[in-house]
């Protein structure tokens, strides 16, 4: 798993509104959290996209996007974002790549992809790795945490 530190992976995906996020489009500008989920609409997921969405404002304000990844595809994304309100971009990771650039761990023996959140500065580097896939919401907590302590604005 990349670690704080580490220079964060650039890449694209596309997003649940069809647009392309590209992390370089960050880089000098804004932190950017970028949160490894399993599954659209799983009460697990559901539960941590939208405390991210009730601390979205929060995110801005302290100068960081907020960025959901999963395989689900982009029309799922788009669903899920519609039903929950989710204010931010969730992207279409199909196949996995982005999560196997990121080293992101599968958890239960391997059976379902990881939970993983990334605090990532304006210059690209990491600052804070929160792996857990049962606390859904702590990721939310962690990472406003060191975005307040840690990350310069």
């Amino acid at each position: 798993m990349l670690k704080p530190g580490d220079q964060a992976p650039d890449f694209s995906l596309p997003t649940a509104t069809g647009e392309t996020f590209r992390l370089s489009d960050y880089r000098g500008k804004r932190a950017v959290v970028l949160f490894f989920y399993p599954k659209d609409d799983t009460p697990g997921c559901t539960a941590e996209a939208c405390s991210f969405r009730d601390q979205y404002e929060d995110f801005l304000e302290l100068g960081a996007e907020v960025v959901g990844v999963s395989s689900d595809s982009e029309s799922s994304h788009l669903r899920f974002a519609k039903k929950h309100g989710l204010p931010f971009p969730l992207l279409a990771d199909a196949g996995g790549r982005l999560r196997k650039l990121y080293q992101v761990p599968r958890a239960l023996l391997g059976l379902l992809p990881g939970r993983v959140t990334y605090v990532i500065d304006k210059d690209g580097v990491v600052q804070y790795v929160f792996d857990s896939l049962s606390r859904a919401t702590d990721h939310v907590a962690q990472a406003r945490e060191v975005l307040q302590r840690v990350v310069p604005q």
